[in-house]
């Protein structure tokens, strides 16, 4: 698998433009009102339409209803979908059955216990994404919160995994990321951010060139 980077929470035609200027492989768009990232269904077909072959567009559903499912593909039209709730093996199955395209599935992880979930997802995953266990607030997100977990849980995982790293990256932390885990894929959000919710040019060009040449230095 080649290596990718993914800006996740896009919102703006203008901070979209940046990522895929700056050479994101992946872009996504956030379904989940309570998000300071979220778009609505209009926003987020045009926003689909101006990375239509340009990067592959992703729409994050936390715990979605099947009526959400159908909603965001009609408008969106995803080359995948990202499960960012606590879903089952088994949703996450029925639900690429009904879009019938690629689903990747994020796991919180806050300690070395939250990986044994890990391979019940592979089957149906193109990308599991390790993000960090949010807090037990009733504030908290379920992902762009801006922490980490401990990198060094990830040292004993199989390099051939389909993981995408995620939670508390950016852009003067990435490549020591990527050196010590290895990952195929790195996803950021809030790190590329100058306040909740709204995207920075200069520090997702920083990120993804800082992500890309960690990348190379490991090949």
């Amino acid at each position: 698998m080649d290596t990718l980077i993914k800006i996740c929470g896009l919102s703006t035609p203008e901070t979209l433009a940046a990522a895929l200027d700056a050479g994101a492989d992946m872009v996504g768009f956030v379904r989940f009102p309570k998000s300071p990232r979220h778009v609505t269904l209009d926003l987020g077909h045009r926003l689909s339409l101006q990375a239509k072959g340009r990067a592959r567009r992703v729409v994050l559903l936390v715990n979605p209803g099947d009526e959400d499912i159908a909603q965001a593909v009609e408008a969106i039209n995803p080359d995948l979908i990202q499960l960012h709730g606590s879903e089952t093996p088994e949703r996450v199955a029925e639900i690429r059955t009904i879009v019938r395209r690629p689903v990747m599935k994020a796991l919180g992880v806050a300690d070395e216990s939250d990986l044994k979930a890990l391979s019940s997802y592979l089957k149906d995953s193109e990308h599991i994404v390790l993000d960090a266990k949010p807090p037990r607030t009733a504030e908290a997100l379920p992902g762009g919160n801006g922490i980490s977990f401990d990198w060094r849980l990830l040292t004993g995982l199989d390099p051939a995994l389909p993981i995408m790293l995620s939670g508390g990256l950016s852009p003067d932390n990435v490549a020591e990321a990527i050196r010590l885990t290895r990952p195929k894929a790195v996803d950021v959000s809030s790190g590329v951010e100058s306040g909740p919710g709204l995207k920075d040019p200069a520090r997702i060009e920083a990120f993804i060139k800082a992500a890309r040449t960690a990348f190379a230095a490991q090949s």
